[in-house]
């Protein structure tokens, strides 16, 4: 009697990975980016900022409730939004610069899944050992040391997955008064579940996913190819060196050792070649060097290297220098759209005025008709002072005709806006009756707002109707 053929399942469980500690200059490079990147995160929520009386002292500040942006001394307002969008423009630009000089290098130094997948190794290697203890712990039945062994391990993961996440919320209020009132308990409960879920992926992505967001979460190792050329300098194996492997003779200069493979926060084989999974960290360098160094070979057997200079190295010649790589086109091209966008939004921040008026025509009725004959008409007015104490604005109209203008609630044509405020008023354009705007349909005019007591000012067009208007 025959058995059906079992369908074979396409399912694969993951195999846990266990980079190795290696020593190096790529791998003290990875070490001081992380130290920068995580003291900047945590640290800058703390730094100070002196604006004044009434405004927020926080030098960084996403202030939500109030609609608007701090980094030290610049402002940004919602209707500014132009100024993020650009600085958004230039991290994707800068990101297409690195990759195509220099591979997937963002995702192997900077990016923050790297970073905390860093942190979270150092601490696993400081409780459970390198890389063979935790194979073996790993393989192990569970006792009482492994329970206390990965229970310690979790419990420092998840403390600075906690600290992840507290200091992101601290980008959105005032970082001493939320930390008082989260020790309290007295947060508002949006801080407690922002606090949590960072805590929860942290403590996931960087302790159990690892290298699978990066493989198969992360878009951008599809997109990376787009970006990349044969001239780009990344990560590879010269296999016409070091092929075939082995320790005999006629064998070439890899070993086998497998080195490379054991340092690899993503588990593959540089020897295979380029990979989607490859980040392009390096460490696989610094490891291969090392054992060129105990068996006496050239160093350079892993290293960066360009497509275009495979077939010279191969032949033995000699290969284009960085900067030939380097300043080609493409790197020219994305260079010059980062730097002009950079230049557009500082050229933005030094000439934007430190006030804005709108106003907006009232248009049912588009005019009334006074008693006397006077033609007016009425406007919103919307006037928002960026600076950080009260100002005081004179109103005045620019227009071909003369007109009158009052502001409802003002005596005279002075408006005082509160600092870093907008301040809505009715106001009423009149016309003569003689007047050739008022019985005219409809013109344009301008107003305008002055600061009395400094240079700020502003103006912005808008109509006048008249008698014939339609």
């Amino acid at each position: 009697m025959t058995t059906p053929l079992e369908t074979p399942s396409l399912y694969a469980p993951r195999e846990p990975i266990f980079p190795k500690r290696v020593s190096g200059h790529f791998r003290r490079l990875k070490w001081a980016a992380m130290a920068v990147l995580l003291a900047i995160y945590y640290v800058t929520p703390w730094l100070r900022w002196d604006r004044g009386p009434a405004m927020p002292d926080q030098a960084v500040l996403v202030d939500m409730a109030n609609r608007r942006f701090f980094f030290f001394w610049i402002e940004i307002w919602p209707h500014e939004f132009y100024f993020v969008a650009g600085l958004l423009v230039m991290a994707g630009l800068g990101l297409f610069l690195f990759t195509s000089a220099l591979g997937r290098v963002w995702c192997g130094y900077a990016c923050p899944q790297t970073v905390w997948t860093d942190l979270f190794i150092l601490v696993e290697r400081w409780i459970e050992g390198d890389r063979n203890a935790r194979i073996r712990l790993h393989r192990a039945p569970w006792s009482l040391s492994k329970a206390r062994l990965r229970i310690t391990k979790w419990a420092a993961w998840l403390l600075i997955a906690l600290a992840t996440g507290g200091a992101w919320v601290f980008y959105f209020t005032d970082a001493p008064t939320l930390a008082r009132d989260l020790l309290a308990g007295q947060a508002h409960p949006v801080a407690w579940a922002t606090i949590a879920i960072l805590t929860a992926t942290t403590f996931i992505f960087g302790g159990f996913a690892r290298e699978q967001i990066c493989i198969y979460a992360c878009p951008w190792p599809r997109i990376q190819a787009a970006m990349m050329d044969e001239d780009t300098l990344t990560v590879a194996y010269r296999d016409w060196r070091g092929e075939p492997r082995g320790k005999g003779a006629g064998a070439g200069d890899c070993i086998d050792c497998m080195a490379c493979v054991n340092v690899c926060p993503t588990g593959i084989d540089i020897r295979d070649g380029q990979q989607l999974a490859c980040i392009t960290c390096a460490l696989c360098i610094d490891a291969c060097d090392a054992m060129m160094d105990r068996t006496g070979k050239p160093r350079g057997l892993i290293g960066y290297l360009a497509l275009s200079d495979e077939t010279a190295e191969r032949a033995g010649q000699p290969v284009r220098s960085v900067w030939r790589h380097l300043l080609r086109p493409r790197m020219a091209v994305y260079t010059v759209l980062w730097s002009g966008i950079g230049v557009l939004l500082i050229v933005g921040l030094a000439l934007r005025s430190q006030v804005d008026l709108n106003v907006t025509p009232v248009r049912n009725p588009l005019y009334v008709t006074l008693s006397d004959g006077t033609i007016r008409n009425a406007y919103e007015l919307r006037l928002r002072n960026k600076q950080h104490h009260d100002v005081t604005y004179q109103l005045g109209i620019e227009s071909g005709a003369p007109l009158s203008i009052a502001i409802e609630g003002e005596l005279a044509g002075h408006i005082t806006v509160p600092p870093d405020q907008t301040l809505t008023r009715r106001v009423y354009l009149s016309a003569d009756p003689r007047s050739p705007l008022a019985s005219a349909g409809s013109e344009p005019v301008t107003l305008t707002a002055r600061d009395l007591d400094g240079p700020a000012s502003a103006r912005i067009r808008t109509v006048f109707h008249g008698r014939d208007a339609r």
